[in-house]
């Protein structure tokens, strides 16, 4: 899961692994494998470093995650 905050600033947590694309459009658009699109404040590049951490955490339990994410 990443931490992700909606423009109404609550902060969800979404499954990573169910997102088809992350747009920036101006403002970051990401839409899941179920066409449900969600938008957000990081820009697309954090979303990416996030499920890039989340993804290696994953695959690498014992990788170190200095981010906090």
């Amino acid at each position: 899961m990443i931490s992700i905050t909606r423009f109404n600033g609550t902060i969800v947590y979404l499954n990573a692994d169910l997102i088809q694309s992350v747009e920036g459009t101006p403002d970051t658009v990401i839409t899941l494998t179920n066409n449900v699109k969600i938008v957000v404040r990081e820009r697309p590049q954090e979303v990416i470093n996030k499920i890039v951490a989340y993804q290696r955490l994953v695959h690498n339990p014992q990788l170190e995650i200095t981010s906090g994410d």
